[in-house]
């Protein structure tokens, strides 16, 4: 037979029979007793393969969760917050715009940012009691509790405390990563001459606060400072006329002014160093960590405007008072990342 154009087609050869196993050829499997065990072995060893891989996931887990950095949870267990059912923390009581106790209640920026740490340590704000602490008491942690009248030791300091290398040397004293950044001025009474220096001071009666970093400027700029325990006594002492001027940081004294505009100003000095505020958490590092990991969210969180509302309530309003002198930048300062492990299954704010 031909095509149509007249060449024979070409045969196909015939397909090939497959080639099976003796037992498959005849179209009927033949099942012996030594295919039961051999499917009954697979089967044990799929199984055993199985056991052994999530053995080795979770010893990789162990493994990592041992010699890595530790979990939020774990820094939580060590800190020994996991039974805590109060937060202590030592605020200062006398400082418009910072920190102030007015019926009861305490207010102010420093407040806030112990009510935003509270809150990432997992502290509801009716969890959380302020007392009031001493400049010279920061170090220690020694707070009054007003309501007992006794001396206790507090969880967190978070009260104008400047981080100096002679403060973080103390043993105590472990801070965080800083909150502020602000600088040292002086307040007078008005009308008063331009204080453009600390050394414009010498020879006068300066107040300031115990134990504090502007103390030590003061007497390197050659004024012999009366030292008190209480910013708001220095200021009292200056509205009668006892003292010529108060020194200590803006941020605090800005406050006075905000209040009593016809009364003080105040007066930027052109300090070159600056006064950076963190917080004491004594010798618990697992809490200090844990700190850092608040402020590090705060600062790397678009969406978490704590800092700035607290900024904006407290200190923003300030300002048009204390011209020209800077209450404090208005940016959280930058904090690196804690070493903390966050899972990849987790939510890293």
């Amino acid at each position: 037979m031909t095509d149509e154009e007249g060449v024979e087609p070409t045969e196909l050869p015939p397909p090939l029979e497959p080639r099976l196993p003796p037992r498959w050829a005849s179209g009927q499997r033949t099942l012996s007793k030594f295919d039961g065990l051999g499917l009954a072995a697979r089967l044990l060893r799929l199984a055993v393969v199985v056991v052994l891989l999530v053995g080795a996931v979770v010893v990789a887990a162990v493994t990592v969760s041992g010699v890595g950095p530790p979990s939020e949870q774990d820094l939580r267990r060590q800190a020994g917050l996991l039974d805590k059912r109060q937060l202590l923390i030592g605020v200062k009581d006398d400082q418009p715009g910072m920190a102030l106790l007015q019926n009861g209640v305490y207010k102010g920026f420093d407040v806030e940012i112990a009510y935003l740490v509270a809150a990432d340590l997992g502290f509801a704000p009716d969890d959380v009691k302020f007392l009031t602490i001493e400049s010279e008491d920061r170090a220690r942690r020694q707070a009054l509790d007003v309501k007992t009248n006794k001396i206790v030791t507090v969880d967190l300091v978070v009260a104008t405390f400047s981080i100096t290398p002679e403060r973080k040397a103390d043993p105590d004293v472990t801070f965080s990563a800083p909150y502020l950044r602000t600088e040292q001025s002086v307040l007078t009474r008005r009308p008063h001459a331009k204080v453009e220096a600390l050394s414009d001071l010498a020879g006068k009666k300066v107040c300031t606060l115990n134990t504090t970093t502007s103390a030590q400027n003061l007497r390197r700029a050659g004024v012999v400072p009366a030292g008190k325990n209480k910013i708001s006594e220095c200021v009292k002492g200056l509205r009668s006329g006892a003292y010529e001027a108060v020194s200590t940081d803006a941020a605090i004294l800005a406050g006075f002014v905000a209040k009593e505009p016809k009364t003080f100003q105040i007066h930027d000095i052109g300090a070159e160093g600056s006064e950076l505020y963190g917080i004491n958490v004594g010798t618990n590092k697992a809490l200090a960590t844990l700190v850092n990991l608040a402020l590090y969210r705060s600062y790397t969180d678009p969406a978490d405007r704590r800092w700035e509302n607290a900024y904006d309530t407290y200190l923003r309003p300030e300002q048009p008072f204390a011209m020209p002198q800077q209450v404090a930048v208005a940016k959280q300062p930058e904090v690196s990342r804690p070493a903390v492990r966050i899972w990849p299954w987790e939510d890293e704010r």
